[in-house]
């Protein structure tokens, strides 16, 4: 019986619509990651690899979830938001010269610091992957009040 409520309350169509939109992000956040390598021919560097190993896991999480509902998803994914967040804002910090560069942890190969794209003179990849982020934040926060309203 507990099993049959869990799923109608998850079923509500609010709820459902923040693990889309997080869906809908995280995947727009990883093609857009693989266009920019595997299409533009730009090498990532250490900490994009980082980012990256955050933000892939998250679109296959809120797939199966929106196939298979599940009020756990906050705890599942929150962990890999929080940390990709934190290793987004380090590295905007290290492209804005916030931080010296020589606190990089890019030692060999593609500068941590470097500039492949700089639209309007301050968007960069890093600074997408920050919007992008952050935007799941917000979504996996507003679900989990929607949740907790619902109890």
């Amino acid at each position: 019986m507990n099993e049959i409520s869990s799923d109608i309350k998850r079923s509500n169509f609010s709820s459902l619509t923040f693990i889309f939109l997080a869906f809908l992000v995280s995947l727009v956040a990883t093609l857009g990651s693989l266009f920019f390598s595997e299409i533009m021919h730009f090498i990532p560097c250490s900490l994009c690899w980082y980012q990256r190993i955050f933000m892939y896991p998250l679109v296959l999480l809120f797939l199966v979830n929106l196939l298979y509902p599940d009020d756990k998803i906050f705890k599942y994914s929150f962990p890999l938001v929080i940390i990709g967040l934190l290793i987004s804002i380090y590295q905007n910090l290290l492209i804005y010269k916030v931080i010296p560069e020589n606190l990089s942890p890019c030692v060999s190969g593609i500068p941590c610091s470097v500039d492949y794209l700089n639209w309007f003179g301050f968007i960069t990849i890093p600074l997408l992957s920050f919007f992008s982020y952050t935007t799941i934040l917000i979504l996996l926060i507003l679900f989990k009040r929607k949740s907790v309203d619902a109890e």
